[in-house]
């Protein structure tokens, strides 16, 4: 099988990757600006699994001609897509009073906008061949996240785009799915989450720890394969039993 995965430069993304090569799966993935990550990802997963194709291609998601042509580029290059995980995002957290147009209009282009872009590309390619997994990452702020309302609403946006593809598409023999992410430890959590919110996290958590990104990838890697065919429109949380956010 080959993979077509938003943001594999770095965190979960290059994880999914990785964790895909290894299992055999060739992949595509996207990278915005950090050309050097994804070189780094596209050494990583040759040393795992130097059998198996491996490319990057930059791609601006929030570009609906972009999208289109790196799509149709991957095509070209793997010969056949028989997955998408819809992976990049971006946070610029403020109060919703605050917030301004720009961070407002730039978080849900990136979080739900592009992933409509991507899923819809894929479509009929999928449909041609009878079979498609489509996977679409959100968060624990889909329930609504002090600080960052644009984000909430991104991540809340793709369950309703995720299911919404799953009753159209599921007799077709694609499924789409949702996983669900809670804390995990990554540059973008580290940048982005306060001491207090990792503190919040360890004491209400019912397995006390924070995950790795290799949990996501192992769920992500399963519902990419042709045994999963009867789980779709599903929200999977992966998040030690945590089910909101503060």
């Amino acid at each position: 099988m080959n993979i077509f995965i938003t943001g594999g430069s770095r965190g979960i993304g290059r994880v999914i990757v990785l964790k895909l090569v290894k299992e055999g799966n060739g992949c595509a993935f996207t990278y915005s600006g950090n050309k050097a990550g994804a070189d780094e990802t596209i050494k990583q997963a040759r040393e795992i699994n130097p059998s198996v194709p491996v490319r990057s291609y930059q791609l601006d998601v929030k570009n609906p001609d972009q999208v289109e042509k790196v799509i149709e580029e991957a095509i070209k290059d793997f010969v056949n897509i028989d997955g998408v995980v819809n992976n990049a995002a971006v946070v610029r957290n403020n109060a919703a009073a605050l917030m301004s147009n720009e961070e407002w209009n730039e978080v849900i282009a990136t979080n739900l906008t592009g992933p409509f872009y991507v899923c819809r590309t894929f479509l009929m390619h999928f449909i041609s061949n009878r079979f498609g997994r489509i996977i679409n990452i959100s968060s624990l702020a889909q329930t609504g996240c002090s600080g960052q309302v644009n984000y909430a609403a991104s991540k809340a946006g793709l369950i309703g785009l995720t299911k919404t593809l799953a009753k159209e598409y599921g007799s077709k023999g694609i499924t789409a799915n949702v996983v669900t992410v809670g804390y995990v430890q990554t540059d973008m959590t580290k940048d982005n989450m306060a001491e207090t919110l990792h503190k919040f996290w360890l004491r209400h958590c019912p397995v006390k720890k924070i995950t790795d990104a290799e949990d996501i990838a192992e769920l992500v890697w399963f519902l990419c394969t042709k045994r999963t065919e009867f789980i779709n429109g599903e929200v999977i949380n992966v998040s030690g039993g945590l089910t909101y956010a503060p």
